[in-house]
């Protein structure tokens, strides 16, 4: 595997610090626009992927929170139209501005995540980015690349929308919830060498947000365990299940790791430690 430039490395790694305090609030906004705290993630880590590049070929940097909201919105807009997903323009509607207040409702800030996914795209940005995040009306046509007026209709329909009960999520795979209860045992007994055994040859691991491993690298990942008082759950992570890391015997979820199988042998493993934000927004569920 060939090793990154070290004074690429390095302005990474400044680039990522610049924008860390940014990093949860764009979160809040991808996870409710895609529906998800994982794919929400994924828009993320694309989106500063895209201004890193950008940036290294810019003269001056630009007003870096509207800049960077802007590249995160554009990204998820693209993303639910490579999924299949039909989108409409926001637009203004006469009738739907003279019903609009600029209070939000709190029903609307307090909403669970899949809820958000059945309004249309331009109403869930329209609410997300005015009444979940602050931003401005102005702030909010901005990254919507359309007006005012047309923001006030999304969110008058938007708040509407999301008054109307949701669906439950679907059954719990037995299998999944049979190998996640057998790692996670094994895990909290400290039982590592039987921890390693469960993990294939091929296991590939993404530390979010830090490093990639595969193979042969992986075993190295349950070092760091073993020095740490961290404990694993079962839980129902928005309609799949999950592992939730519990760190000092806190009872609130830090954050958590995803695992996928194949012949009862973990082949991958996504661990989202280093963007412990994303536990706040999640819809964890004990099961």
């Amino acid at each position: 595997m060939s090793q990154v430039p070290e004074e690429i490395a390095r302005a990474r790694e400044q680039f990522l610090s610049l924008v860390g305090e940014l990093r949860p609030e764009l979160h809040r906004y991808c996870a409710r626009l895609t529906g998800s705290v994982i794919e929400g993630e994924d828009i993320v880590q694309e989106t500063l992927a895209k201004a890193f590049y950008a940036m290294s070929l810019a003269a001056e940097l630009p007003p870096l929170r509207a800049w960077l909201f802007k590249i995160a919105h554009n990204t998820a807009i693209d993303s639910l139209r490579a999924h299949g997903r039909k989108l409409t323009e926001a637009r203004a509607d006469l009738d739907d501005v003279a019903g609009y207040v600029d209070t939000p409702d709190p029903m609307v800030v307090r909403a669970a995540l899949a809820r958000f996914l059945a309004l249309p795209i331009g109403q869930r940005s329209a609410v997300i980015l005015k009444d979940v995040l602050g931003h401005s009306l102005e702030e909010t046509a901005e990254t919507m690349g359309t007006t005012v007026m047309a923001v006030k209709a999304c969110l008058v329909r938007g708040r509407a929308g999301l008054r109307e009960e949701s669906e439950e999520g679907k059954a719990l795979d037995a299998t999944t919830r049979r190998n996640l209860d057998r790692y996670a045992s094994l895990f909290n007994a400290r039982d590592w060498d039987g921890v390693r055994a469960l993990v294939g040859d091929d296991c590939r691991l993404d530390l979010v947000s830090k490093s990639q491993r595969r193979g042969k690298e992986v075993a190295g990942y349950f070092g760091r365990y073993e020095a740490l008082d961290v404990t694993l759950e079962v839980v129902r992570l928005e309609g799949r299940l999950a592992l939730a890391a519990h760190v000092d015997g806190d009872p609130r979820a830090a954050y958590f790791i995803l695992l996928s199988f194949e012949d009862d042998r973990v082949v991958s493993i996504r661990d989202f430690r280093y963007v412990p934000y994303i536990a706040l927004e999640a819809d964890l569920r004990s099961d």
